[in-house]
């Protein structure tokens, strides 16, 4: 599997793979991701190299967005001072769901991070504890819930799970095609 930079004609795939991980989460009774997220903030994100794919092949299994800028109102001034990379949309394909490929998507951006930042730092679904505990395993420590704001995507704030763990080096396992 290789790791690839998104392209701006990648939009309508990765909103496709946002909506069928949706209405897996709806599956499982959490409301997670249920609004739609706004192409033209994904494109934006794509433009600034940010936004990340992995390949099985031709088909794309996994996505994640990796960003020096923070979801604003979540983090404070002394934990925005410290050089951070901040993850979002982690998304993996169910047709390859357990076999660790998040772990090493994972693994990847903190190695990636490493050369610019101390902290890979994230926020996730506050209602969602079953992807809060899979961020504790993958060695996250939880910094606090934050509930005032106002979701990127329109209406209140429902990602302010906060967590980070320090950058590292390591082996994630994927061909690297990124820049």
């Amino acid at each position: 599997m290789r790791i690839i930079p998104a392209q701006p004609n990648d939009v309508a795939k990765l909103l496709a793979f946002r909506e069928e991980a949706a209405a897996w989460l709806t599956r499982l009774g959490i409301d997670q991701w249920q609004r739609p997220y706004p192409a033209d903030r994904l494109l934006a994100t794509i433009k600034a190299d940010t936004v990340f794919m992995v390949m099985d092949g031709d088909e794309t299994v996994a996505t994640i967005t990796l960003t020096p800028e923070a979801e604003e109102g979540l983090w404070t001034e002394a934990e925005l001072s410290e050089p951070s990379r901040f993850i979002n949309k982690l998304t993996v394909a169910r047709t390859h769901a357990g076999q660790n490929i998040g772990g090493r998507l994972l693994d990847w951006a903190g190695d990636r991070a490493y050369r610019q930042a101390k902290w890979m730092r994230l926020d996730a679904w506050t209602a969602n504890e079953a992807l809060q505990r899979y961020y504790l395993q993958q060695g996250f420590e939880y910094v606090r819930t934050v509930l005032e704001g106002d979701a990127v995507n329109g209406g209140p704030r429902v990602s302010g799970w906060l967590a980070q763990r320090r950058t590292a080096p390591a082996d994630h396992g994927f061909e690297d095609a990124t820049r």
